[in-house]
């Protein structure tokens, strides 16, 4: 944990904290300086001159070598086809360090078997783990348990969408803020406990092509209760009154992952 000293600033400026924070441990309230980022990059694949699905060259094909090499390269990520394209895929990546994704990733597209896909900017995700203030083990929570939900085998189906509230939700007084959360939030818990779905919270302000402010990851064992858990939450006073935009969505399908180690 970081150790968390009061800084005042310079006279006249407001002061500025980047800290994450979760509920007490131990009596203290916990503070770290660290978050995962996770990336979604979304490609076709161009049609080849081979015969079936497992011919050279097919989304097939290509997606089970993208999971070999991000094995062999080390490099964390899950791959993805993508349920209402039949020529795409996906990778999601991750890292604490964002230079991983220009490092480690961005390489892998100048060489076989991506050289030659087309990316789909419309559906490209970036975002940040961030916390609520609540949480009991904050560390796990910012850098643990999005990896945990997405490379979970039990759960093959994944659904990942940004979303920008309305610029008056944050003239909203922080109590009333804080009702309207619980409300959205009981129903992912709710969701969670029977084991239909899980989540993945991401922040994304400022690094958005599309000038959103969240992206959200829904991981489960079915397609049909992450579709259902989107409906029921049309209903929160979040959804129904103080979002402006959600989507694109991109429904994929896990062909294979790696933690990169």
């Amino acid at each position: 944990m970081s150790e968390v000293t009061a800084f005042e600033g310079v006279k006249g400026l407001p002061p500025v904290d980047v800290h994450e924070y979760g509920g007490k441990k131990e009596g203290v309230k916990q503070a770290v300086n660290r978050r995962l980022f996770m990336q979604l990059l979304v490609f076709r694949v161009p049609p080849h001159v081979g015969v079936g699905a497992d011919a050279k060259g097919s989304p097939a094909a290509v997606g089970a070598e993208l999971v070999s090499l991000l094995r062999s390269r080390k490099v964390p990520g899950v791959v993805y086809a993508d349920t209402m394209d039949p020529r795409s895929l996906a990778l999601l990546s991750w890292g604490e360090d964002p230079a991983d994704f220009v490092r480690n990733v961005r390489p892998l597209f100048a060489e076989a078997p991506l050289s030659n896909v087309e990316l789909r900017d419309d559906f490209g995700m970036l975002g940040r783990t961030y916390s609520t203030g609540h949480e009991p083990e904050l560390e796990w929570s910012l850098l643990e348990r999005p990896i945990e939900n997405v490379t979970k085998e039990s759960t093959p189906w994944h659904v990942w969408y940004p979303l920008r509230r309305k610029g008056h939700f944050a003239k909203v007084e922080p109590l009333d803020q804080s009702h309207i959360m619980r409300e959205h939030a009981a129903l992912g818990i709710a969701y969670g406990q029977q084991d239909l779905a899980t989540d993945v919270r991401l922040a994304c302000h400022g690094i958005d092509a599309g000038d959103n402010e969240f992206v959200i990851g829904l991981v489960g064992k079915d397609l049909h209760p992450l579709s259902h858990l989107v409906q029921a939450m049309r209903k929160t006073r979040q959804t129904s009154e103080f979002i402006e935009k959600m989507g694109p969505f991109f429904v994929g399908y896990v062909l294979g992952s790696t933690r990169g180690q």
